[in-house]
Formats: C-alpha cells, structure tokens, sequence
C-alpha cells in the first residue's frame, strides 16, 4: 500500500471556504490535465475531469467538467457531488466527504451511513484518457452509481451557453451485445468523446439538458466573467459492488474498453513512481516536475509554463528546464527540448510563446534566447554531449551574439560601450511582462542589468567555446566586445554608495529601484561581479526582497511598492512586479550566495532551512505545488496560476547546488 504524499481530513474537507481553495492537479504528458478543488467543486472554467489540447490546434479544450454523482439505495438517493450556482450550492455532496488524499492520484473518501465510498481519478500517461475508479465498501454492497457527464465543449479560456449548434445524440457502445457506455460528438470540429464502465450491466437513459448557470467563484474574484451553461447528454447507472469496482473511462481518443485492467497498469506504475520518492519537499516536487514536461502533437519534447491556462513560453522553458531536467539526472531530456528549440531560432530570438512551428509562434521575448544560452552551459556541466555542443549549438549561440550585436526586433542592440539595450513601443521584454489596460506596468526600456548580465554570460561563453574549437579569428572580436562590456557594465550598474546594482539603465541614468534582478546577474557562472560584489548583493536581497516564498519584485520602502495582489485582475497585474514574492527566485537567490562566499556549511543549512520551509505551502493552493507568486506582505497569500513550472525547476536545481556545495565541505 502506497504511502500517500498528502493527507486532508474531514475537518477541514467540512470547511468549504478552505476546501474550495485547494487544487490538484493530474497531468498526461501530453498537454492533457484534469484539476479541481478538494469537495471537486470547480471555481475556475479550467477546471474539469478531461481538459485536452485540440487536435491540430494550439488550445486546450474542456471536454469532460464533471459527472453528476450520485449513489442510489432501495430507499434514498445520495449524492457526491457538488456545483455552485448563482446563491446555491447544488447538490450537497461535500456533507458527506470524509477525507481526500493524494496517493498520488486524487481520492476522495466519503461516508454515508455505514457505507464509505471512495472515488479515484488519474489521467492515463500519453493518452488523453481519464479513469474515474469508484469503490464500496460497508454494510450494504450492492448500490446504484448514477453519472450524468457534463461537456462544455468549449477553449479552456472561455465560456459556453445553451446554443442550437449543438448536436445531443449519444450513440451506443456495444461489446458483443452488452452496452459499455456511449460516444457523444457535441461539435463536428472537436472529437467525439467516448465514455465506457467496466462494470456489468451499465444503462444508458438519454436525457439531454442543459445546466444552466454554473458559476465559478475565482473567475469572478479575477474580475471575469464567471458563468456559463453545460450540456448533459443523459444518465448513466452502473451497479456498484463491495466487490467489485466500478471504472469509468471517457477519452476523446479510442474507446477503452477494458477501462478496468488500464486502470490497474496505471495506478501501478504511479503508485510505484510515488512509493520510489521521499515526503520532503525536494522529493515531492521532483516527483511533480513530470507535470510540466510534455510532448506535442508532433512528438516534440517541451516545457509547459504552468497550470491552469499557461502553454508553452520560452523564456519560462529555459529557467525552468534545468530543474526540471538536469537536476534529476535526465540529462537527454534537457538535451531534445534545447535541440528542438533550436529550430525555431528567428532572427537572433526564440520564441516567448512556442507554436506548432516557428511561422505561428511568437517573438516577444527579448531574453528567452539568452536564457536557453544558460541552459546550454547547464547541459554542458551536467555532463551533456560537448560534441553536440560544438556541432549543432555552437552555430545558434553564434547567430543569437551576432543578432543581439547588430541589432534585431524588439529594440534590441548593443551600443558603443557593449551594452544591450531594449525597448519597443507597448512592449514589456523582459521577464517583468505584466499588463493591464494601459499597457506594460514595468516596460524597462533601455538596459536591463539581468540582460546584460546574461549577454555578458553570453559573449564570455563563446569566447571559451571558440577557443575549444580552435578559431582564434572569430574569438577574437567577442573577447574584445567582451572586456568593453565588463567595463560599462560596472561603470553603470554597479552603485558604489548603495553596493548594489541597480536595475536599469537609461541615457537618464540608473535607475536605483532594488530588484530581484541584481540577484540573478550576481548568481551567473560568467559575471563582471567579483565575490564581494556579489556578496554586497546578496545582503541587500536579504535586507529588502528575501520572503519565506520567495524574492520581493520591489523593495517595500519603494513608493511603487504594492504589497498584495488582491482585487480582481487588474490589481494583480499591477502588483506581479511590483512587490509580489516569486519562488524561482530563490534558486537565484541561492546560487548568489555560493558563488559569494563558497561552500560554508553554516551559510548551506541556512540555506536549505529556507527551501525546506516551503514545505506547508505544497499543502494550500495547489497541492504539490507552489503558486505562481504569493504577496510581498505577510502571510504572503499566494496567487496567480496554481503550479508554476520555474518554481518547481529553480527550486530543484537550488537543492542539487546545496547538494554539491556539501560534497566540496566533505
């Protein structure tokens, strides 16, 4: 029996205001997710059992929200389930849920009488597939489970409403005879999803109606509009046996038709997975980290940025990508998502958002091609290919310098003195990229010290590359473009008085603002930064922007300074970066203070005291996960999406950077 990685009781399964606020998260490696709240309550539109990409298409698609449930006696009908409507709760099913654990799938545990009744929900691996396991057990054995699927049909972005386009027949899934369940195809442009039981004596009673009004609490709290109708095609019922489990399958590709034995392969091989892993927060999030990586239609092998509604950015890949690769030792794995996005380099830049090639991506990103530069050398120093390195990569890294050096899109170029600027009209480049209504909050336009900080990783990195391979004429021009830039970048980041840099500079001058992005150039391997430099930045961080979730965007003495996110989505915008907490940050934050004052054991337990303690946080919110980012302000509430791939990558590799710096003390 697997040890679950994370146990709710029923005290606090009864309080739904903390219920509601609990997500869990099951992923395919596909693009493929189901999520919901603890009571299974969905207060987001990406909520749902079956929430798929589309075939051919870029967006995900919410297929399956929910079933109806129900369990029915000789006497009473109960159900399990629970929605919310304008003013109401309907039906009462969370009164009945007596606990919910991750083991490592969701179960959820009811009890009715002197009857428990479990449900157990995993999404099959490279199939966009969800199994729903129901069990009984108690004095009576022998229950009707009635399920009427919801299917919204509808971009995971969006909404639907009762509409005549719709098309309600259900057809029936036969074998030798015996109905198994029942195809539906609302949309001619989406496929038909096909929902089959392995439990004997399955009917099917068509009823097609509508739910109208489901609400959905978040999306109204983020200032959205948080209502839509969904399609019922009709009614399930199943015996559910003591003895006997029943499995419920719904896929929008093959009918299962035996959804029983894929059950018991699945859980197997995740329960396994689970049971091989420790329950300390470097092992949990080593086990989530498969969450994000994923394969598209095409078999490329990606990153997705995080849960609910982000795809595939490449600035987020390539921070995250070590992490989530190299620091559990899948060395390749790193290797084929850098190759693959290799073949979208344009014009010096990778993408801030991947398409199903380069033509339908997007370019708005000034540093995602910089941060795959990082990840390149991560690769290498993890014990990747160095052929590969010089033969297919070295060529890439060589265009992206020479773009950045002659000028490419988004206002990037470098000056006189080597600097790289950057800036285009209702732009925001760089990682600071939130947005409201009248544009970029934190447009940094002109020299972003991390950019710099990067460029100057960049141009040290092909000089030693160069060297390696022997071409001492093409060397030569970085080495000199090399030596300008670490005297300018000194001369016009690095504030003497204050000892520290400052976050950007312009033809006005720095702008002293103190930001977490002095952490990340005081962290890089290549750096004009000697150690004190970084030590000196490593204090200010700690006085001004160090949170137990993470590193401030702003210094709370900073008049800008918005301490919490509260208020709809505007004021989140406005607050990401703006004094909000972000836990990839840390890995940042960590790699500083080695690199400043080297392996000490006192500074190393210090330090992992600090990535330790994120531990309570992988129990609220999303579970196993951390936030996108949490308020600058104690109790640093968190926000945002609910699993958040850099955070978990950035905070894996600052575990395995403690776990070398205690191999140099020993």
């Amino acid at each position: 029996m697997t040890t679950a990685l994370l146990r709710i009781d029923r005290n606090d399964c009864l309080r739904l205001d903390c219920a509601l606020s609990r997500e869990w998260l099951e992923t395919n490696g596909r693009g493929a997710y189901a999520a919901g709240t603890v009571p299974m309550c969905a207060t987001r539109r990406y909520h749902g059992l079956l929430v798929a990409p589309s075939p051919g298409g870029r967006g995900r698609h919410v297929y399956l929200a929910r079933f109806e449930e129900s369990l029915e006696g000789p006497d009473r009908a109960v159900p399990l389930s629970i929605a919310r409507y304008p003013g109401l709760w309907s039906p009462h099913g969370h009164k009945s849920l007596a606990g919910f654990e991750l083991a490592p799938f969701p179960v959820f545990r009811y009890r009715l009488g002197a009857n428990e009744v479990s449900r157990e929900i995993l999404l099959v691996r490279d199939a966009q597939t969800v199994l729903v396991r129901y069990a009984l057990s108690g004095e009576q054995d022998d229950l009707q489970l009635v399920l009427r699927p919801l299917l919204p049909y509808r971009e995971a972005d969006a909404l639907t409403h009762e509409n005549l386009a719709l098309q309600p027949e259900a057809r029936p899934i036969r074998i030798d005879g015996q109905l198994m369940g029942i195809s539906v195809q609302p949309y001619a442009v989406l496929p038909a999803i096909h929902i089959t039981v392995s439990a004997a004596g399955c009917q099917f009673t068509a009823d097609p109606v509508w739910y109208r009004n489901v609400e959905y609490e978040v999306d109204l709290q983020r200032g959205y509009e948080g209502h839509e109708d969904q399609f019922c095609p009709g009614v399930i019922r199943l015996r559910l046996l003591g003895a006997q489990p029943a499995v419920v399958a719904a896929s929008i590709e093959e009918p299962v038709l035996d959804p029983g034995q894929l059950w018991m392969v699945e859980s197997a091989r995740r329960r396994a997975e689970a049971e091989a892993v420790g329950r300390d927060v470097r092992s949990i999030l080593s086990l989530t980290a498969n969450d994000f990586l994923f394969r598209t239609e095409g078999g490329r092998l990606g990153v997705l940025a995080g849960y609910p509604w982000y795809t595939e950015r490449g600035r987020d890949t390539f921070v995250a990508l070590p992490g989530l690769t190299l620091s559990r030792g899948l060395i390749e794995d790193c290797a084929l998502v850098l190759d693959a996005a290799a073949s979208y380099e344009r014009g010096g830049l990778l993408p801030s958002r991947f398409g199903q090639g380069p033509d339908d991506s997007t370019y708005r990103s000034a540093d995602a091609a910089l941060w795959w530069v990082r990840a390149v050398r991560l690769y290498e120093l993890a014990g990747g290919s160095v052929a590969r390195i010089r033969e297919r990569w070295l060529p890439v890294l060589l265009r992206i310098g020479q773009r950045y050096r002659e000028g490419t899109d988004l206002g990037i170029g470098c000056d006189a003195d080597g600097l790289l600027h950057v800036g285009a009209p209702g732009v925001a480049a760089t990682w600071m990229s939130a947005y409201t209504v009248d544009g970029p909050v934190t447009p940094r336009s002109g020299c972003p010290v991390e950019l710099n900080a990067l460029w100057y990783f960049l141009i040290a990195y092909l000089t030693n590359l160069l060297e390696a391979v022997g071409d001492s004429d093409e060397q030569a021009g970085w080495l000199e473009l090399r030596r300008r830039l670490e005297r300018s970048f000194l001369d016009r980041f690095w504030l003497a008085d204050e000892a520290y840099l400052a976050d950007l500079w312009t033809e006005a001058g720095p702008d002293k603002s103190i930001r977490p992005n002095m952490v990340i150039a005081a962290a890089l391997e290549f750096s004009p930064l000697n150690e004190g430099m970084r030590e000196d930045v490593v204090r200010v961080a700690e006085r001004h922007l160090l949170t137990p979730v993470g590193l401030r965007t702003l210094a709370p003495s900073d008049p800008q300074y918005r301490g919490t996110h509260g208020g709809g989505e505007q004021a989140h915008q406005e607050s990401l970066h703006q004094g909000s907490a972000w836990p990839w940050l840390l890995g940042f934050y960590v790699e500083a203070n080695l690199r400043a004052v080297g392996p000490v054991p006192q500074r190393i337990a210090s330090l992992r005291e600090l990535l330790d303690g994120l531990g309570p946080e992988l129990r609220v919110g999303g579970l196993n996960h951390l936030y996108e980012a949490y308020d600058g302000d104690a109790p640093h509430r968190g926000g945002g999406a609910f699993a958040q791939a850099w955070n978990v990558g950035e905070i894996l590799r600052a575990y395995a950077l403690l776990e070398e710096a205690d191999r140099c003390v020993s």
